[in-house]
Formats: structure tokens, sequence, C-alpha cells
């Protein structure tokens, strides 16, 4: 786990149909404490996944710089994407296997398996999963690589409400067992919040950040679905800038 430091003065993208650049960012300022649990919530085309992409090393084109506090040079990067992304020729233990190093027994994964509920299912094909149980071994493959740092592109989009439910609480159950610095994107307030340590509201391209909000609601009380809705209104109720992002 390690501690981050987000600098990016400016990020553009050349126009399409105009002279000129799209400034995608600008002036954004983050800093993520070793094991912390961020989300990033902000409106469609604001930029959360191109800064995803900086953090993670395949976007080098931008002004700024992305420190991360290490203890040996190259900081392992788990990257969950919006699509599973899984190789259809591949059953689920062999897309896993894949991330890892030569030095890694494959049996690190056997306890993933059992915490995301896929252990029967290992030797499947994804054609054969649900979008829900493919999310879940995308999980498991980011985790396998014991990642220094956590990214997650809204994880979770399209599963109706209640995979949607299970797919978080196992995920947070995976955290919790071990833990690793998460920067996670979604357009679900309630869903922020019932899995973060922290909020970060961001404003329309170029993005910047509105407002960075502590979740105060204990862990234990995340699965009280009345306190996860108090917490939402009183933002709304009390900063304003909130409110034209949901």
């Amino acid at each position: 786990m390690m501690d981050i430091q987000i600098n990016i003065n400016s990020k553009a993208y050349p126009a399409i149909e105009q002279a000129g650049h799209h400034l995608a960012i600008a002036d954004f300022k983050l800093s993520l404490k070793s094991g912390e649990f961020v989300c990033l919530v902000g409106p469609s085309g604001c930029g959360k996944t191109t800064l995803l992409n900086i953090i993670a090393d395949l976007d080098n084109d931008y002004e700024g710089e992305v420190f991360v506090e290490q203890e040996h040079s190259h900081p392992k990067i788990g990257y969950i994407f919006q699509n599973p992304r899984l190789l259809p020729w591949r059953t689920v233990r062999e897309n896993i296997e894949l991330v890892l190093d030569s030095n890694q027994p494959s049996t690190v994964i056997d306890p993933l398996l059992e915490i995301m509920q896929l252990t029967q299912s290992q030797h499947v094909y994804p054609e054969r999963l649900s979008l829900g149980m493919s999310r879940r071994v995308s999980i498991i493959r980011a985790f396998a690589v014991d990642p220094d740092v956590l990214l997650m592109d809204e994880p979770f989009v399209s599963l109706d409400a209640p995979t949607a439910r299970q797919v978080r609480e196992l995920l947070l159950k995976l955290w919790q067992e071990r833990p690793h610095t998460v920067l996670f994107v979604t357009h679900d307030l309630r869903e922020a919040i019932a899995m973060a340590d922290r909020l970060i509201f961001l404003s329309a391209a170029p993005m910047s950040v509105l407002s960075e909000i502590t979740v105060s609601i204990p862990r234990s009380e995340r699965h009280n679905e009345n306190a996860i809705e108090a917490f939402r209104q009183n933002l709304i109720n009390n900063y304003p800038e909130i409110k034209q992002l949901l």
C-alpha cells in the first residue's frame, strides 16, 4: 500500500471538429493515503477514466506528475475496467493466471476464488458466465497481482441492483481482508457512500475537484440503506455544487 500525490496541470485532446484542443483536466490535485478507499463522483465525460489511465501509466501525454511513495521502483497497479475483458478461449482460472508473475504459485488464486464465490466455476469458459460473475473474475484478477494501487472504473455498471449489491459486498469483504489503496469511479452516490472512506466530487471538463467529503458512517452500518440515504440527503442539502452532478 502506498500514498499517492496527483498533480495534473493540464490534459488535453485534439479537437475533432474545430481548431484547438479539448481540455479534459486542469489544475487537478488529489492525495490518496495508503490503504484508503476513495470514490470519484462526477458527470459523464468529465475525465475520470482519463485520470485512471494517467495513474496507471497508460497515458503519458499530460502536464504534471503522479508521485507514488514507494519502496520499489515500479509500483504494481491493479486496474478493473468497465468491461471485464476476459479471453473467451481461456477458463476463469486461466484468465486469472495470466497476470501472475512466473514466481507466483497459482494457489494464490484459490482463496480469492473462495471469497468471490467462484470456486465451483473456475474451469468454466467466459461465455457461460453471467455479467456479475465476469465482473467478479475481473476483481480477482486485479487482486491476484497484490497491487500497490487498485483502480476501478465503474466495475458494477449495467448490473441490476441485487447483483451489484452482491458483487459490491464481496468486493468490500475482499478489500477488508487484503487492504489496498483504492481509487473507485462511480456515478452512483449511494454506492460511493456505501464503499468509500472519502468522496471526491468532480466538475465537468476541464475536470477539477469541487469537494472532498469524508464518509462518517461506520463501516459496520454501511448495510443500512436508511443511514446511506440520510447521509446522501445531507450532502445534497449542504453542498449545492453536488446536486448538479446527480
